[in-house]
């Protein structure tokens, strides 16, 4: 590929080739007319030809600018009309949103109405996935992630979300039958597992929550002695637990709609901190303000 003079030699000889002016081709660049001459001259230098007939007045191009100013030109434009339809193409590219599977499914999938009514030029795509995507490497554009507060993301702008509380929770059916009155009777249920991690630190499991149980009552049963059913994905065993098959303990953001409507009800009132979830977007992307635009609704939706 031959080598091109530089672009702004470019964009001051169609300039003053359109307007047959320097002053008027330097307030449509902004830049002083001084300025435009010195492009010019480049040009002519690189071209080793004379582009302008400046005396006498008014300003015309010579035969070698009259054949140069329609290519120039046409090129521009078709660098114009390039870009024009890369960036249009660009927005329109849905903005990938990377969270875990059930955080993804119980609360940002049924608010995501909102956001399409607020912004329906800016679809989204949502990553579900309990693996952590990198974001530098453009598997995704933004990621809400779930960690401790020690643990917080380092990969990006980082925005607080929400903390969670993990309470144990079971179908109504049991409280009403009166089959789970105390601590005690928890022997005679299942409790259910989701998988955590090996790398979590302290996470808000069965087994801490029957610790913290036997501080505040005196009959608690041993972790040993229980039926336990175990699910590696989360989803699952919140509908095990919703289906009656036993009592679970889960982020309270994850099972805020059964427990406002009483398809589940808190079977105890000792709770466990949970973790924290972060907005993380990608410093520098090219869809900054869209990727804002996402950042803050998502931080003050309901």
């Amino acid at each position: 590929m031959q080598k091109l003079p530089p672009l702004v030699e470019l964009r001051a000889f169609d300039a003053a080739a359109r307007h047959l002016s320097f002053k008027k081709a330097a307030a449509e660049l902004g830049v002083t007319p001084t300025a435009i001459s010195h492009q010019i001259r480049l040009l002519e230098r690189y071209c080793g030809r004379t582009l302008f007939r400046r005396r006498p007045r008014p300003l015309s191009l010579t035969d070698a600018g009259a054949r140069l100013f329609p290519a120039i030109r046409g090129g521009l434009d078709a660098f114009a009309v390039a870009i024009a339809a890369v960036k249009r193409d660009g927005n329109q590219q849905p903005l990938r949103v990377t969270t875990t599977n059930a955080f993804a499914s119980r609360w940002l999938v049924p608010r995501l109405l909102a956001w399409r009514k607020l912004h329906p030029e800016a679809p989204l795509e949502v990553i579900g996935t309990d693996s952590v995507l990198d974001l530098q490497a453009g598997d995704g554009d933004v990621a809400i992630r779930y960690a401790t507060g020690r643990a917080a993301p380092t990969d990006g702008i980082v925005e607080p979300l929400f903390s969670d509380t993990f309470w144990p929770v079971c179908s109504p059916r049991l409280l009403s039958h009166g089959r789970l009155k105390r601590p005690a009777d928890l022997a005679e249920h299942v409790l259910v597992h989701s998988y955590w991690s090996p790398v979590d630190r302290d996470p808000p499991t069965w087994q801490r929550w029957l610790v913290a149980a036997q501080r505040r009552w005196r009959e608690v049963p041993r972790f040993k002695d229980m039926q336990h059913l175990s699910f590696r994905e989360e989803l699952h065993a919140i509908e095990a637990v919703i289906a009656g098959q036993g009592v679970g303990i889960f982020s309270d953001a994850l099972v805020a709609n059964e427990l406002a409507s009483g398809t589940l009800v808190k079977a105890f009132g000792l709770s466990l901190p949970g973790y924290c979830f972060y907005v993380v977007r990608r410093a520098d992307h090219p869809r900054e303000k869209t990727m804002q635009a996402f950042s803050a609704w998502v931080r003050s939706a309901p």
